[in-house]
């Protein structure tokens, strides 16, 4: 396993680290997979209070016991309320559930939104006192955030010069936050990825991109190794629920290690082709919206867009399947598949890449279409 110095705290953190937000339901499996997790190398867990209601937190206290200074906790407060008291309240339950005395890296509000730092964590009588009070009293070793804002707010909080580290998305088919990644290892800070395989849809397998890299057992192994490839990147984390997903896991970064310079060009170089290629389909900008039929035409692009840009065949008929069965919305309506156009036009005269819509819809509903 390699090991990463996390910003400049100094401490050395496997490159693969576990998310406990998906473990399996059976709660000794559970620690059983994360102890597996701990013995292939991994030395950092990180979880939430608001996974499971805490339930998440208790078993990976029951998964470091005895170990615990071989392993680095990192775990979030949701910020339910902008009191002091309440932040205070919510740290103590994370602490009591995980059974520590302190935590490594401690998340101050779980995925932070740069107005909300600023309204209702940051001011007297607000969480940011008891933050401090509570690395001073030792419960708290190095303050960090999560966060989905946009990735010039998530620049501006690391300006802050609060933070030790950051937990931001970061992926083969997202890859925004590369900038603002290379930013936060600039100033000195640990960067924890969270996403890799881009919630499971890397899991899926797509010919094109293992096509570029030799000797890749699947996709999400390509995933993994392309997020550790990254200089910038601290530690990849990865919400591991089986014990087939921790032995692959490990094994990749324990044996393969992170992509090649040339390999990771060549992906890269794809990734720039797809997302040309992506635009010949749709950029998802719904000026097509609303349909009158109530076709769901930017959905159903995406899904179009997965399967023949990328190659994930599986998850486009997935996510496709889903329009079919009424389980994707619009501003809060469901939206039809695209059988349901009548070939009105007025989609194509709203359309500013002057997409052939209507075709594409034919398309779409022929490739992906299921008939259960």
């Amino acid at each position: 396993m390699e090991y990463r110095t996390y910003g400049k705290t100094g401490k050395q953190v496997s490159l693969l680290s576990f998310g406990a937000m998906r473990l399996p339901q059976d709660d000794d499996e559970a620690v059983a997979i994360m102890k597996r997790a701990l013995d292939l190398g991994v030395n950092l867990i990180d979880t939430a209070l608001a996974y499971g209601d805490g339930r998440s937190e208790r078993l990976v206290g029951r998964a470091v016991k005895g170990r615990r200074d071989q392993v680095y906790l990192s775990t979030k407060n949701p910020l339910q309320d902008d009191t002091a008291a309440g932040w205070r309240r919510r740290l103590e339950q994370s602490l009591s559930n995980l059974d520590v005395d302190y935590i490594d890296f401690y998340v101050l509000i779980h995925d932070v939104r740069l107005e909300k730092f600023n309204t209702s964590f940051r001011n007297p009588g607000q969480g940011l006192e008891e933050a401090l009070k509570a690395r001073e009293e030792g419960l708290i070793r190095h303050f960090t955030f999560s966060s989905h804002d946009s990735p010039e707010n998530i620049r501006t909080l690391i300006d802050t010069e609060l933070f030790e580290g950051i937990i931001v998305q970061y992926n083969l088919l997202d890859r925004r936050n590369e900038e603002v990644i290379a930013y936060a290892h600039e100033r000195g800070l640990g960067v924890q990825i969270m996403g890799p395989v881009g919630g499971g849809r890397l899991g899926m397998r797509s010919e094109r991109l293992e096509g570029v890299v030799s000797g890749a057992c699947s996709t999400a192994e390509i995933a993994l190794r392309f997020v550790m490839a990254n200089p910038n990147v601290t530690t990849v984390m990865s919400g591991m629920s089986t014990m087939q997903q921790v032995e692959e896991n490990c094994a990749t970064a324990n044996e393969a290690g992170p992509l090649p310079e040339e390999e990771r060009a060549a992906v890269v170089e794809l990734l720039e082709q797809n997302k040309e290629l992506a635009r010949l389909y749709c950029t998802g900008c719904a000026y097509c919206m609303p349909c009158p039929q109530g076709v769901g035409i930017p959905q159903c692009f995406e899904a179009m867009i997965y399967h023949k840009v990328w190659g994930l065949t599986q998850l486009a008929r997935r996510r496709y399947r889903g329009i079919q069965h009424g389980r994707v919305t619009w501003q809060e309506q469901v939206v039809k598949a695209a059988d349901a156009c009548i070939e009105c036009g007025q989609c194509e005269e709203k359309c500013p890449q002057n997409i052939p819509i209507i075709e594409q819809l034919k398309e779409t509903h022929s490739a992906l279409a299921s008939d259960d």
